[in-house]
């Protein structure tokens, strides 16, 4: 049934405004009349908010007016976010604009969210459990690079601390770490502690009232021209279709339900069928030149879901054709989408391509099913939706992508008990099997956690010393570096080699003390070397240490960087380091060269398997 103008403008007013472009009298409209949050996320009959309307549509000051009031930039339709559609749009200043906006809100919800989440945490026992990651692949070279990791999670009223080695994936690589988070909930107010144990570092952010909108800070330039030549893409499992089915076992004639013994619990199994992992990429925006061919982003970048870019695009065109150009305004290819038609709700005539607002698409869709395996136990001490959830979101808020996938299928409505163990895919190639072991510390004893009987059910008693930082963490915030780590090594042992205090006759100073900036604590004979720090004491050197002492500053005199002993001739400096050091370090570059041959060649076939994995059969 057709619309009036009237009619549209009664309906949808903010929508009405934005589309005929009035933002002025959309900006005087949202400050002096009382328009509700449920009148801003309003959707017009072909799914949009005003503001993802005034986005795809391209009129950034209709958009920027509605941020202003408050709008949900995080609104999508079929998945496209606003953010993405402003990407697409290929309007570098409306993306600047939509982005900054999409990162100040994010920061916001953050810091409203955690308190609140630690506010459910604190009414719920507390708990120690661990979880096992384990990251798996039908490709035998994914399957080489999959890492594990066993997240340990401690919590006690409104605290709670995760520790992990697994940071992530970035540059074709796994990045491995030593991390802990501690979340500390203070009313309603909270802080996240992250521990760098590599690193000695300490970084802490206090969940604090932020600044304005118009504060916040824009991207970079660099960052949105990346956006801008690269392709967008989205993943995400459709369970709409899904159904939990029992597994069987035994031979045919005497088959009864599955079950198995996971870490000393009695689960039975499930199979969830009809699990369609949805993969759609949009390459409108990108010019052509960076648009054929693979992308720089790594093939497994894209199967995880960790980066923005695809690796990979096969673009299809929906409202394009393959001759036209992406750099043309859309109103010149096709007849505009008229208000009647758009507010209607009605398809194209029979037989006339589909049409819509904003730019041609270009995109691809692929739809893959996976059937994916639960464990569950009815008798698990712990509570699902209580317990672990809001674990999941606390990691989750932190940019952990594999926890939001865990997160979003575990919310589903899935049969009775405790999943102890799941089998989900990630993405094409790629599954994540995560299991909860050693509860309350009761597999195997941890630090801090005492294991104790509350009536039928155990549980545990945790000390404070979980949540404390630690003595010899330095503040991340604070630490003044100099250049990359050679650079600070070369530093420390030139500025304490320069102290004159450092060259007296019975001191001598080590490596280990000059990145620290110290004098020996113990003088040492001309001949002998200072051992580095170590909890037991300061004994001599072994071999192996002296030589690489040695190996260090004759590799730094050698380059200059290190000034020559007081008296010794610059001739007489290079004849110290003896023939058979030189060998050594000959040796390690050669062998570190051979090693990164190595390391290229199977990266090459790596990438090979995965792109000829992904192609369409």
């Amino acid at each position: 049934m057709a619309l009036t103008a009237e009619e549209v403008a009664q309906r949808y007013p903010l929508h009405w405004m934005v589309w005929n472009n009035q933002h002025e009298e959309l900006r005087s409209a949202l400050e002096t009349k009382n328009f509700t949050t449920q009148d801003l996320e309003l959707k017009d009959p072909r799914g949009r908010t005003p503001l993802l309307l005034a986005v795809t549509l391209g009129y950034i000051d209709a958009a920027n007016a509605l941020l202003d009031a408050g709008a949900d930039v995080n609104c999508e339709k079929d998945g496209w976010t606003a953010v993405q559609e402003a990407t697409a749009s290929g309007d570098p200043e409306l993306l600047a604009l939509v982005l900054s906006r999409r990162d100040y809100q994010r920061v916001l919800v953050h810091s409203i969210s955690i308190p609140d989440l630690l506010d459910k945490l604190r009414l719920a026992p507390d708990f120690y459990v661990e979880m096992k990651w384990e990251f798996t692949s039908w490709v035998p070279l994914v399957s080489r690079m999959c890492p594990f990791d066993t997240y340990k999670v401690y919590k006690r009223g409104g605290n709670v601390r995760v520790d992990t080695t697994l940071v992530g994936f970035e540059n074709n690589r796994w990045q491995r770490g030593d991390r802990t988070f501690i979340f500390r909930g203070q009313g309603r107010t909270a802080s996240l502690i992250e521990l760098d144990h590599e690193k000695g570092t300490s970084w802490t952010e206090h969940m604090e009232p932020i600044c304005r909108a118009s504060e916040w800070p824009p991207p970079t330039v660099d960052i949105i021209e990346q956006r801008l030549n690269t392709p967008i893409a989205i993943n995400y499992l459709d369970t709409d279709k899904i159904s939990f089915e029992r597994n069987k076992s035994g031979i045919w004639g005497w088959r009864q339900d599955k079950t198995e013994n996971v870490n000393g619990f009695e689960c039975k199994v499930f199979s969830a069928n009809n699990v369609e992992l949805v993969s759609k990429t949009r390459s409108e925006h990108v010019p052509r030149a960076a648009g054929t061919g693979p992308a720089s982003t790594a093939p497994l970048a894209e199967l995880l879901a960790m980066a923005e870019s695809p690796s990979f695009s096969e673009t299809t065109p929906l409202t394009a054709t393959p001759d036209e150009d992406p750099e043309e305004d859309s109103k010149s290819k096709s007849p505009p989408v008229t208000w009647q038609e758009y507010f209607s709700g009605a398809g194209p005539p029979p037989g006339a391509p589909a049409r819509d607002v904003g730019r041609p698409r270009v995109e691809t869709t692929k739809v893959q099913k996976f059937r994916a395996t639960l464990w569950l136990c009815e008798d698990y001490p712990l509570e699902l939706q209580e317990q672990i959830v809001p674990i999941l979101d606390l990691m989750s808020s932190i940019s952990s992508p594999h926890f939001a996938k865990l997160r979003d299928f575990i919310q589903m409505q899935l049969p009775a008990g405790f999943p102890v163990k799941i089998e989900i895919p990630l993405f094409h190639v790629l599954n994540a099997r995560i299991t909860f072991g050693n509860i309350f510390g009761t597999s195997s004893p941890v630090r801090h956690v005492d294991c104790i009987q509350e009536g039928e059910r155990p549980a545990c008693v945790l000390d404070d010393a979980c949540f404390d930082i630690g003595r010899g963490y330095t503040d991340a915030a604070t630490t003044t570096t100099h250049g990359d780590d050679d650079g600070l090594l070369h530093y420390a042992i030139r500025q304490s080699m320069l102290d004159p205090a450092a060259h007296q006759p019975d001191d001598q100073v080590d490596v280990w003390e000059a990145l620290r900036g110290e004098r020996p604590r113990n003088p040492s004979p001309p001949h002998e070397l200072p051992s580095p720090p170590s909890p037991s004491g300061h004994g001599l050197l072994t071999h192996e240490e002296c030589q690489l002492q040695r190996a260090i500053e004759a590799s730094l005199r050698s380059v200059s960087l290190l000034p020559a002993a007081e008296g010794e001739p610059a001739a007489e400096r290079e004849q110290d380091v003896d023939d058979e050091l030189q060998a050594a370090l000959a040796a390690s570059v050669q062998e570190h060269s051979a090693r990164q041959h190595q390391l290229l060649a199977e990266q090459r076939a790596l990438d090979e398997a995965l792109r000829l994995s992904l192609l369409d059969n």
